[in-house]
């Protein structure tokens, strides 16, 4: 017995060293996992306070895409417009049925007075133009008149039965400038050939 005793006695000294080195060790791994644990909670925290402001903005969102801008118009709104574009729509026919009176009134004012077409001054009777090398040449003797130009001038010939061009008339009075003509000029108009 005094083995066991001593054997007993020997690893009581032997044992607590090695229990509290593994004490110190669970000890240690404890205290880390307590860290970790403790980490573990504050990311939390600050996760549970993320989710709460964005909470928070989802909601502001929310009421705000409820309610209106201010950019819509109200029916009060509709239905002064209507109200306005009826008015202006009234404006408009009355206007239009005053511009077909008035036109009716020139109408009937242009239809008692007759305007008359320019004539052309001309000499009655045909007159030779002295020709370079083919002999004289036919035609008439027309004196300008306010506003003539050779296309006027070739147009109420024309309507005398007279079949001339702006050319021809140009072609017959070399140094005419169609833009410059003086009012009681004379210029040579030349027969048609027939």
């Amino acid at each position: 017995m005094k083995r066991i005793l001593i054997f007993l006695v020997g690893l009581g000294l032997i044992v607590p060293p090695v229990l509290r080195a593994q004490d110190a060790a669970v000890e240690e791994r404890l205290n880390k996992l307590n860290a970790h644990v403790e980490d573990l909670l504050a990311a939390q925290a600050e996760q549970q306070k993320r989710l709460a402001a964005q909470a928070k903005e989802i909601e502001s969102l929310r009421e705000q895409t409820a309610k209106p801008t201010g950019n819509f118009a109200s029916q009060e709104d509709l239905r002064q417009l209507a109200g306005k574009l009826q008015e202006i729509d009234q404006k408009r026919v009355t206007d239009n049925e005053k511009i077909l009176k008035e036109i009716e009134k020139l109408g009937k004012a242009s239809a008692g007075t007759r305007t008359e077409r320019k004539t052309p001054k001309t000499t009655t009777e045909p007159v030779e133009k002295p020709g370079v090398a083919s002999g004289p040449e036919k035609g008439f003797e027309h004196v300008i008149q306010s506003g003539d130009t050779p296309s006027t001038i070739a147009l109420a010939y024309r309507e005398k039965g007279i079949k001339i061009t702006t050319e021809q008339i140009l072609k017959a009075n070399p140094g005419l400038k169609p833009n410059s003509l003086r009012v009681g000029q004379k210029i040579f108009i030349p027969a048609p050939v027939q």
